[in-house]
C-alpha cells in the first residue's frame, strides 16, 4: 500500500513541470523550442538565464517537496529506518518518471536533473553536498552540463550505497539509466560539437 501512495505522490508532483508554468504565463511551448526539451537548460537557451534559474528552482523544490511530504506520512505512520529509505528512494525515482514522462504533455517531458537535486536535497544534506559538489566541478571544468550531470548520477550512487546499501542504491542505478538514456543526444552533439556550452547559455540575457 505505502509504495503506492509513495509511487502516485513522486509521479504527481513530478509531474509538475517548471518549463510548463513559464511557458504558459511567457506564451511559448519551450518543448517546441531550442533543442527540444522541456527542462531548465532549454529554458535558459531560450528565454535567458533568469527564466532558466526559476524553472530550476520550481524542479529542484517540488521533488524536496515530494519527499518531505512522504516522510512526513511514513514518520506518522510510525514506518522508520531502512524500509522507509527504501521508500523515499522509491518517490525519488516517481519524481523523475513524473518529470521525464508526465501525464501532463503527453508523457514527454524532461530530463529530470534539478529534480534529482532536489531528491538529494531532501534525502541527506551530506549526499547532496558532494552531488551538487561534483556536477558543478565537472560541468564547469568541461563547459558542458550533461557530464556534470553523469558524475552527479555516479556520485549519487557511490554515497547511496555506502550511506544505505545495495537496495536503495539499485534504485539509483535506474535512475542512472533514465538519465542515459534522455541524454544520448546530448553525448551525440558533444560528439559532433554542436552541443551547447554552458558558458554560451548564459550570455543570453
Amino acid at each position: 500500500m505505502f509504495f503506492f501512495i509513495v509511487s502516485l505522490i513522486g509521479y504527481l508532483f513530478g509531474c509538475c513541470h517548471g518549463s510548463q508554468i513559464i511557458g504558459k504565463c511567457k506564451r511559448i511551448n519551450i518543448k517546441n523550442e531550442g533543442v527540444k526539451n522541456s527542462g531548465a537548460s532549454n529554458t535558459t537557451i531560450i528565454l535567458g538565464w533568469k527564466f532558466g534559474i526559476l524553472v530550476a528552482l520550481i524542479d529542484i523544490f517540488k521533488a524536496t517537496l515530494a519527499i518531505l511530504l512522504v516522510l512526513y506520512i511514513l514518520n506518522g505512520q510510525g514506518i522508520e529506518g531502512e524500509r522507509q529509505t527504501l521508500l523515499v528512494y522509491i518517490t525519488a525515482l516517481f519524481i523523475i518518471l513524473g518529470h521525464n514522462y508526465p501525464v501532463t504533455m503527453k508523457f514527454s517531458g524532461g530530463k529530470g536533473t534539478a529534480s534529482l537535486v532536489g531528491v538529494l536535497l531532501a534525502i541527506d544534506w551530506k549526499i547532496a553536498l558532494i552531488g551538487i559538489g561534483i556536477l558543478l566541478l565537472f560541468t564547469l571544468s568541461t563547459d558542458y552540463l550533461v557530464i556534470g550531470v553523469l558524475f552527479m548520477y555516479i556520485s549519487f550512487l557511490v554515497t547511496t550505497y555506502i550511506f544505505f546499501g545495495i537496495e536503495p542504491a539499485m534504485v539509483v542505478v535506474l535512475l542512472s539509466v533514465l538519465s542515459i538514456m534522455k541524454h544520448m543526444e546530448n553525448f551525440k552533439r558533444i560528439r559532433m560539437r554542436t552541443e551547447t556550452k554552458l558558458s554560451t547559455m548564459f550570455r543570453k540575457k
